[in-house]
């Protein structure tokens, strides 16, 4: 079978970026088992209720649902299980630091297939409050707006 290269997403947390300020961003490695990571090959997966924490030096990704791989025997995975996520030590220690501070979460943003190996891009954020969600979606009109108008004036019919 020959080798993947590339970048393939397998699932990724829209709601996160509209939920949520983005600090700064990490790539982490999952350690999954077998039947997991067929299912994901399939494209079964959902950030949806996930969030990673660190407990005694150890990063853990929690509520990623991976269903369970249909053609499975006995050795199929629980879908909800914690799964450990693999940074370096100095990352591990940054984020303990900055988690430390107060309204700080880690928030998964995508979960892609990096050369044939799963990872998982995380992100450190801030909770938005609702008139931060409502000024981002004015923002983003506007933008649409001006581009709309633009277009208009390029191909000449204003």
């Amino acid at each position: 079978m020959p080798k993947e290269v590339g970048r393939k997403v397998i699932a990724s947390n829209r709601k996160a970026r509209h939920d949520y300020a983005i600090v700064d961003t990490y790539e982490a490695g999952v350690v999954l088992v077998g039947t997991e990571v067929k299912s994901l090959r399939l494209g079964r997966a959902s950030l949806v209720d996930a969030f990673a924490t660190v407990d005694d030096g150890e990063v853990w990704l929690r509520n990623l649902h991976i269903p369970e791989y249909f053609q499975g025997t006995w050795t199929n995975h629980t879908p909800r299980r914690n799964r450990k996520l693999l940074l370096n030590r100095r990352e591990i220690e940054r984020l303990i630091g900055k988690l430390k501070e107060s309204g700080l979460s880690l928030v998964p943003l995508s979960m892609y297939f990096n050369d044939g190996k799963v990872k998982i891009e995380l992100a450190l954020a801030r909770g938005k409050k609702a008139y931060d969600k409502r000024h981002d979606l004015a923002k983003r009109d506007a933008q649409r707006e001006v581009a709309k108008v633009a277009g208009r004036i390029r191909k000449g019919k204003w």
